[in-house]
């Protein structure tokens, strides 16, 4: 564990003045490009699978609700589709298989990362991550869905250590006023590695062969790896170049876990109620989030009928708006805690409540926008704008409940909120047999149930103070104080 009394070597001084910017915020930079590659690699595959399947039949539904081609298509090449007879079930089915990985190495990873650093626990499974992207299309060719089903179970395993090794990060690195603040930066590389993997793969697959999708984003994702290994470092007191100014400062705003920390206190964990309004509100945002970033781009090809670049684009402006609100709503976060507006709990709440009640609106009145093409796409745009606000509400709320297990906290929550990455985009599959507005209405409707009792469960128990169980006490009784 890091020695905050521990000098720094000479060598690392004279080289920390090559630095502007503060080690902190390239540390966020880069914990931005971690989340953002990790996004890419994993949606990409939501807008290839519409040029890998043979497309549908749309002649045979007279009476339910088909939009027509847009406008820009040209069906000789954008709805040929492709040689895979994958059902929706199916198609289903290799969407949600990520999650299954995905949810298994939460837990060990946060585990890890509060004991060894965030640094190594994050960047190897990007890594290998990035190598099974590159091995997607083999697997596809010469293994079908069976094999593409394992290979993305596996991609879920190297990606699941993501989200606990980088809120053990932030908690060795930013002082809690800033947390808003760099927490959304880091965050939003979700919302914009969604962006960029909508867009580019549309303009890939208009252009090129399939298979580049999935090579462009690994190999980006193999440069973030060489770079961040050279950049960043699990701790400011591990770090041999950071400026002994910014490192005497993160000293004193925040203080090293302490080397001798008890085990993870499991039962004061899982038997905390705050921490289950926390599930709760996790289980609601993955719930939309998740059916949104697995099948927004199948339904702009199959509902709305966009042409594949149209559908790049436009599957990727909901994620701009989220992306802004996300930051905004950080530094709005902030202010009001550091003016002592309202308390971090109260924050917390009203940021998660419109992260949740929003969106469950919106969603469903998209749903009975039909074939609208603009005004669905404004929707879902305003949607996932303010879905964004979670960023700064309950997505925080590990690292203001517990700075010294927050990779565990993160673990826990993110990895429970994770099954319903496998079983939203698979219901969804069992839902819309026929992908038609009727059946996706029906969907929308459950999500708009799942996002409010949950959004409610957070609002009446959550809390943004630190727990008893932060100092490795296995209880949730409040310490009398001396």
């Amino acid at each position: 564990m890091a020695d905050p009394t521990k000098e720094q070597p000479e060598w690392g001084i004279k080289l920390s003045k090559f630095f502007v910017i503060p080690q902190r915020w390239i540390l966020a930079i880069m914990g931005f490009f971690a989340i953002f590659n990790a996004y890419t690699m994993r949606i990409c595959l939501s807008q290839a699978i519409t040029v890998l399947v043979v497309k549908r039949n749309y002649t045979i539904f007279h009476t339910e609700a088909i939009c027509e081609p847009d406008a820009e298509s040209d069906p000789a090449s954008s709805f040929d589709g492709g040689d895979y007879d994958w059902s929706q079930e199916k198609q289903g089915l290799i969407l949600a298989s990520f999650y299954i990985g995905y949810i298994v190495t939460h837990l060990p990873g946060g585990i890890l990362a509060d004991k060894f650093g965030g640094k190594w626990t994050l960047s190897l499974g990007i890594f290998f991550t990035a190598i099974f992207t590159l091995l997607t299309p083999v697997c596809i060719v010469y293994g079908g869905a069976d094999a593409l089903i394992v290979l993305r179970v596996l991609m879920g395993l190297g990606e699941g250590t993501t989200f606990p090794a980088l809120s053990v990060l932030l908690a060795s690195w930013v002082p809690a006023n800033e947390r808003g603040m760099l927490g959304a930066l880091v965050l939003g590389g979700g919302q914009m590695g969604s962006i960029a993997g909508n867009i580019i793969s549309g303009y890939v697959l208009s252009s090129m062969d399939w298979p580049w999708v999935f090579y462009v984003f690994a190999i980006i994702a193999l440069v973030w790896f060489v770079i961040f290994t050279l950049l960043c470092f699990s701790s400011p007191f591990t770090h041999p170049y950071i400026k002994p100014e910014e490192r005497a400062f993160l000293a004193q705003e925040v203080p090293p876990p302490d080397k001798n920390k008890p085990k993870t206190p499991f039962f004061a964990i899982l038997t905390n109620i705050p921490m289950w309004a926390l599930i709760s509100a996790q289980i609601g945002h993955d719930w939309g989030f998740y059916i949104m970033v697995s099948y927004l781009p199948k339904y702009m090809s199959d509902v709305l009928r966009f042409s594949i670049k149209s559908n790049g684009l436009y599957s990727s402006l909901p994620y701009v708006t989220m992306w802004i609100m996300s930051l905004a709503s950080g530094c709005v976060a902030d202010q009001m805690i550091k003016r002592n507006c309202m308390s971090t709990t109260n924050t917390r709440k009203i940021m998660t409540g419109l992260a949740a009640f929003g969106p469950a609106v919106f969603m469903v009145a998209a749903s009975y926008a039909g074939c609208n093409r603009g005004l669905v796409v404004a929707l879902f745009t305003i949607t996932m704008g303010l879905m964004g606000t979670y960023y700064a509400g309950m997505k925080l709320t590990p690292l203001d409940m517990s700075p010294n297990y927050a990779g565990t906290l993160m673990a826990v929550t993110n990895g429970i909120g994770a099954i319903t990455g496998v079983v939203s985009p698979y219901l969804v599959g069992v839902m819309t047999p026929n992908a038609t507005l009727l059946e996706w209405r029906l969907v929308f409707w459950v999500a708009f149930a799942v996002l409010v009792i949950t959004a409610i469960v957070y609002c009446i128990w959550a809390s943004g103070e630190v727990q008893p169980f932060n100092d490795g006490t296995n209880s949730n009784k409040k310490k009398d104080a001396a």
